[in-house]
Order: C-alpha cells, then sequence, then structure tokens
C-alpha cells in the first residue's frame, strides 16, 4: 500500500484515500525533503539528550516524549506541517485537530518490541467520527532499526480494550481473532510516512542496530470530538468536564 503523493506532498488522489481506508493505513514516500529531515533529525537528537521521557527512564522500549510543539521552535514546524495536515484531512474527510505530537526513539540494541496494540483506546475521547496518526521516519527503518507492522483492516474492530505495550501476547490475548490475520510491514527511508488509523492494530520491532531511531508522530483527530473524563497527560490539569469540546489553544485546528 505504498502510495505515491503529488509533488506537493499536500495532495492525494482518491485511490490513496480508498487504500487507506480500506486497509486503515498508507504509506507514503518522502513527505520531508532531505534539508527537513536533517533539520528535524537535529532537533529529535537535541530532543532526546534533554528532554524527560514521558514513559520514564527505564523504558528501554522507547522513549516517549510528549508535546514538543510547545517547547521546541524546529519541530512546532514538523507538527505543523502543512502537507501532513492536508493529507491528514483528506484521508479522515473530516475537520481535524492536533491530540498530541511525540517523539519515539529507540535506543541502539534496545532489545525491546512495542507489541501489538490499538492507539484509540488510551485516549478519553468521546464522539470521534476519526482519529489517525502520522508516523514520520528522521531516519531510515528498515526491519531491523524499529520498523512498524500494521495487521488490515482492524481498524473496523473498535470495542478491544487498551493493552500492556510491553506484554507481548496482551493484544492476541484481547482479541483472539486477530491471531491468524495477514500483516503488513513498511520498512520507510529517512522522510516517508505512513499514516494509521487509530483502531489499526500494529507493532514496531525492537531497534537491532547500531544506530537510533528517530521517529516523529502527529495524532490528528476530529475536531468536534469530546472529552470522556478519563485521565491523560494532555488534558489532566485543563479542568475539563466531562462532554466538553477540546480548547483549541491546547488542541489547534489543522491545517492552519
Amino acid at each position: 500500500m505504498t502510495i505515491h503523493a503529488s509533488q506537493t506532498t499536500s495532495t492525494v488522489g482518491a485511490d490513496v484515500v480508498a487504500s487507506y481506508r480500506e486497509n486503515g493505513f498508507v504509506h507514503i514516500p518522502q513527505v520531508l525533503t532531505p534539508e527537513e529531515v536533517e533539520r528535524y533529525r537535529d532537533a529529535a537528537r537535541h530532543a532526546y539528550e534533554t528532554k524527560a521521557a514521558y514513559n520514564g527512564p527505564d523504558d528501554n522500549t522507547f522513549k516517549q516524549i510528549l508535546q514538543l510543539w510547545q517547547t521546541d521552535e524546529t519541530l512546532r514546524d514538523l507538527t505543523f506541517h502543512a502537507g501532513l495536515a492536508n493529507i491528514a484531512t483528506q484521508l479522515a474527510g473530516i475537520p481535524l485537530m492536533l491530540w498530541h505530537d511525540q517523539l519515539l526513539i529507540k535506543k541502539p540494541h534496545n532489545g525491546s518490541a512495542t507489541e501489538y496494540h490499538q492507539d484509540a483506546p488510551y485516549w478519553p475521547h468521546a464522539n470521534a467520527r476519526h482519529r489517525l496518526s502520522a508516523w514520520i521516519a528522521l531516519v531510515d527503518v528498515p526491519v531491523e532499526r524499529g520498523c512498524m507492522t500494521f495487521i488490515p483492516g482492524t481498524h473496523r474492530w473498535t470495542d478491544i480494550r487498551a493493552v500492556d505495550l510491553h506484554d507481548r501476547t496482551d493484544f492476541s490475548d484481547a482479541a483472539p481473532d486477530v491471531t491468524y490475520l495477514p500483516r503488513v510491514t513498511v520498512p520507510l527511508r529517512a522522510g516517508d510516512c505512513t499514516f494509521h488509523n487509530a483502531y489499526l492494530a500494529h507493532t514496531a520491532n525492537p531497534n537491532d542496530t547500531d544506530d537510533f531511531r528517530y521517529a516523529f508522530v502527529n495524532i490528528y483527530v476530529d475536531a468536534k470530538l469530546t472529552y470522556d473524563g478519563r485521565p491523560h497527560p494532555c488534558t489532566d490539569g485543563l479542568g475539563l468536564e466531562i462532554g466538553s469540546p477540546l480548547p483549541a489553544e491546547h488542541f489547534p485546528r489543522l491545517p492552519q
């Protein structure tokens, strides 16, 4: 399901949208120029060295750094990248806002996979018509460096519980019928991107190479969704009431 966008990387054809909606993901090569990749990779490396991990210092699976758009001027440009937001809007077919951005960095020989899961069960959202992530490779990400594998079609399975990303069997325990479904593994070149539906089951291999895996993720969600009251680091402390919309100053509408 590798599909080329237009040369501006801001529009995709009907075949791209159809493939995404059928399978739950699409691979779009070279959404970033080599110059952009270098700039954002340098910023990601600096963030890795200077910013605290949301998931704590002892998690070997990856270092997760949230909300870079609020603290890093360079990576803010990637969060608000108009081409990515335009593609996301076309794939979703509805107005979108930013849920959050994140860096997911696997250190060399980390020895730990990100086990199968869906994204949506972890988020405190209600009445969401569509949610999707843009997973952007800032380095080459072959299989050996921790690329993603998807289970096409599982974006239609919207009743699976949140699972433990560190438990190899928890997702199959929660959804035994996925065990024998086909998988698609998608190695990426630096500057490539995959968009995947928030309900699509996916995993990422360990990084078995001598180099860091730097991936930047923009998460786009229905601009009209509401807050369901569950705790989450992006909404904790905002004083939101159950059923309220997410405030635009914290969750900007995209594209701008």
